[in-house]
């Protein structure tokens, strides 16, 4: 099953391929911890690895010894927040969780890919996002990773009650291998009449983070004088005037999948926006829903028409009618020619959907999590998660390469406009094609002339020239913050969308819960206040 750059493997760390679907049995190394055996295997077994005693923990009121959940199940999430693999099996964890709460314990180890991803504050927005309620460590400098001999995001690893490791499974789709054998390992416990501990105090992240009007909003557009808004962590659409004086939402703002009139529709965790050349249909991308909602701006209704609600697990090309054809995260879209094109950023894809007819297809990449260029069926891309065009080209902000990948549209060719072009290629460095280094860019924008970035994991905005791929810091640093002013002092917080209209530039800065406005003429950056917008369920003492 999918699994996120499966060839990763920090110094002195070999461990052979994982069949999807199965529990491995351990491997050894000379430098790392031995892991025991399968449940099967009649080979003695190996006391799991202890965690670290002085690592950042985050969910909980104190750090976790895996010697105290003796006599409870423990399963080991080694994730990074990048990794989309990694968000695709957080409902089957929470399915686990719930189903065993007496007997189960999942920890999250948070495993760092990026830079970025190594910032407790970045981590803690992280879980707050994606609204994880279990126990995280921070695994510092991989050390966990290594002596677990991981070499794939993401990896389950699970440990008996009595502390002894029982084997691991990498990638998607293993839900129900894990469900079976987690009731096989709690049913020998209870028919040995040995007690269950009691489950552990938390201290949940979400406790102490206050609601915003606001939360991670993800991608937006412009139309008009109307600013459209993916609230993704409402689970709402927010339209609102340039200016902030006048909003609206489409949503209920409960996490879910209903279609009907703007305040009984429900969403979950929308990402990418598209408006119809006409502005009277806004396309979005349901992303947790995996579907693709349409909204009628005129009648003021929501309608589904494309997706089945479940998430598809094929690689390949895929076409038909798209009521009919799961879907995989689509997070972010664009309007070219009357079609609809999509970052399919779960099956790592360029889609694209007729929506007068309905009918969907595959239009680039083969379904492989990788960097390879020349023909639109023969490419590979890597988590696209932004996508705009000039009508010839469409640009993909393909977020795991750190790249800016360009795709034709009449002329079957896809190609590097620039970043490394390599799945562990990022930094931060202004230049030419190849010579770029970006850090998980998410938000692309093509204005007519110049095609604007959100470098995302380096908190900046960045310009690039569509022919020559030069690129170029216009704004941010690469500390994180929240600081308006002008561009040289101005920061921002993993912004992953953007739009430029006329002399300003909109921003969807999502971790730190605003829309920021940069003014090209005043070269000063600004946060644009949304008058009376609440959180749902939540009105603010100022916003009556």
């Amino acid at each position: 099953m999918p699994v996120c750059t499966v060839e990763y493997r920090p110094p002195a760390i070999r461990s052979p391929p994982v069949q999807p679907g199965t529990i491995a049995p351990p491997v050894s190394h000379a430098e790392s911890v031995p892991m025991g055996t399968a449940v099967s295997s009649k080979t003695p077994r190996v006391r799991a690895p202890e965690l670290p005693p002085k690592f950042h923990w985050l969910n909980t009121d104190r750090p976790l010894r895996l010697k105290e959940l003796r006599g409870r199940v423990v399963l080991l999430d080694f994730w990074t927040y990048c990794c989309i693999n990694c968000l695709h099996i957080l409902p089957d964890l929470k399915y686990l969780e719930d189903k065993y709460r007496d007997s189960l314990t999942v920890i999250g180890v948070h495993t760092a890919k990026f830079a970025n991803e190594q910032d407790l504050d970045n981590i803690r927005r992280a879980i707050l996002r994606h609204d994880i309620e279990h126990p995280v460590i921070v695994d510092e400098s991989h050390t966990i990773w290594q002596s677990y001999t991981v070499r794939a995001w993401p990896t389950l690893v699970l440990i008996d009650p009595d502390g002894y490791y029982v084997g691991h499974a990498s990638g998607e789709g293993n839900r129900d291998l894990l469900d079976q054998l987690i009731g096989e390992l709690v049913l020998r416990q209870t028919n040995q009449g040995r007690p269950l501990p009691g489950g552990l105090r938390t201290r949940l992240e979400k406790a102490s983070a206050p609601p915003t009007p606001l939360a991670f909003p993800g991608k937006l557009t412009v139309y008009g004088d109307r600013l459209f808004v993916s609230d993704s962590g409402h689970h709402r659409i927010v339209t609102s005037s340039l200016d902030g004086s006048s909003h609206e939402s489409i949503g209920s703002g409960i996490p879910g999948w209903r279609d009907g009139n703007f305040e009984e529709a429900e969403f979950w965790a929308p990402q990418g926006l598209a408006l119809s050349a006409d502005g009277r249909t806004l396309f979005v991308c349901d992303t947790e829903n995996h579907l693709l909602r349409k909204i009628d701006l005129v009648r003021r209704q929501v309608s589904t028409f494309a997706g089945t609600g479940e998430q598809s697990l094929g690689y390949g090309q895929v076409e038909g009618p798209g009521l009919e054809i799961p879907l995989n995260s689509p997070w972010d879209a664009v309007v070219a020619d009357g079609a609809l094109y999509v970052a399919m950023a779960g099956s790592h894809q360029i889609w694209k959907c007729d929506p007068h007819s309905g009918r969907i297809s595959t239009f680039a990449g083969n379904g492989h999590e990788s960097t390879l260029n020349g023909t639109r069926d023969g490419s590979a891309f890597a988590q696209p998660s932004g996508i705009t065009t000039n009508d010839h080209r469409l640009f993909v902000a393909d977020s795991e390469s750190s790249s800016v990948r360009t795709v034709g549209i009449a002329e079957d060719i896809t190609a590097l406009l620039c970043g490394s072009g390599d799945l562990f290629g990022f930094g931060d460095q202004d230049g030419l094609g190849e010579a770029v280094l970006l850090q998980h860019p998410l938000g692309v924008h093509w204005d007519g002339g110049t095609l604007w970035l959100t470098d995302t994991y380096n908190h900046k905005i960045k310009r690039i020239d569509p022919e020559s791929g030069r690129c170029e810091t216009l704004t941010g640093h690469i500390d994180s913050g929240y600081l308006d002013g002008d561009l040289a002092e101005a920061r921002f917080w993993e912004p992953a969308g953007l739009w430029r209209n006329g002399d300003r530039i909109y921003i969807a800065d999502t971790n730190n819960h605003a829309i920021r406005v940069i003014d090209l003429v005043s070269r000063r950056v600004s946060t644009l206040k949304i008058r009376n917008l609440c959180a749902p369920g939540y009105c603010f003492p100022d916003s009556a």
